[in-house]
């Protein structure tokens, strides 16, 4: 039986928060990443460098991620940056010294013990320009107009409903704003079993959508400029699946005259 957004949230939810919890960088063998790498080996195969996992706080980064958005993003400073699905707050870790003390860095997660987690690290870091919001990417908690950039690195394919994720984007968004993600989409439909596994949506496969419908979405929701900066093929340790699973790096623009 199809599960419904609450159920999936439900599930997203008690997962990441066993990852807050116990530090692993991983809820599966299914997911993101092979579940016996440490993060900072999954996070290093992705593009981050030693010197930028090295210049955050110890259990900030959990090996969530399936590319490094900060690495697209050409943020500058004095800007307010988002990360949509921050976790424990290694993406906005990243971006707190591009921005500045001119500027600032809002991280949303909907799992409060990620929240409590990177909330601490920040302590502990001595970050100044970073807050944690409480919140889900469908429904941010963010007023209009107010974001010069959003980041967002292997989470949006784990939402059930995309479309909202990118219409909330628009919003929040200043006129000119973009959006710079990393990813999971598909090359080709998932066999049904995975579909269907719990730990699949954990691990970012389940709620992963087809190539083209992603990038839809986001044109859908009122951006320009959609483009694919880079892709790869995503290794998947499940029989039959070679090449199914794509990790994309995107970005896109809200144009100009653009209201929310």
């Amino acid at each position: 039986m199809a599960r419904n957004a609450k159920q999936i949230k439900a599930i997203v939810k008690k997962g990441y928060s066993r990852v807050a919890r116990q530090g692993v960088s991983c809820c599966s063998s299914s997911g993101c990443c092979s579940g016996t790498d440490s993060p900072s080996a999954i996070s290093k195969s992705v593009g981050y460098t030693n010197k930028e996992m090295n210049s955050i706080p110890d259990g900030a980064n959990l090996g969530l991620g399936c590319g490094n958005p900060v690495a697209i993003a050409s943020i500058k400073k004095g800007e307010v940056v988002l990360d949509l699905g921050s976790g424990a707050g290694f993406d906005a870790f990243l971006v707190s010294p591009r921005v500045g003390a001119a500027g600032r860095v809002i991280g949303v997660d909907m799992t409060p013990a990620m929240v409590k987690r990177a909330k601490a690290n920040a302590v502990k870091g001595n970050y100044k320009n970073v807050e944690f919001r409480l919140g889900e990417i469908e429904k941010l908690p963010v007023e209009d107009g107010v974001i010069d950039a959003i980041i967002s690195n292997c989470v949006i394919n784990l939402a059930p409903n995309k479309k909202s994720v990118f219409k909330e984007a628009f919003r929040v968004l200043k006129p000119g704003g973009r959006i710079m993600v990393s990813d999971l989409v598909l090359a080709k439909e998932l066999p049904v079993k995975v579909k269907k596994a719990v730990e699949a949506y954990v691990g970012c496969l389940a709620g992963a959508i087809m190539k083209d419908k992603y990038l839809n979405a986001i044109e859908q929701a009122g951006f320009k400029g959609v483009a694919v900066v880079s892709q790869d093929e995503y290794p998947v340790q499940e029989q039959g699946m070679a090449g199914a699973v794509i990790s994309i790096k995107v970005s896109a623009v809200k144009p100009k005259g653009a209201e929310k």
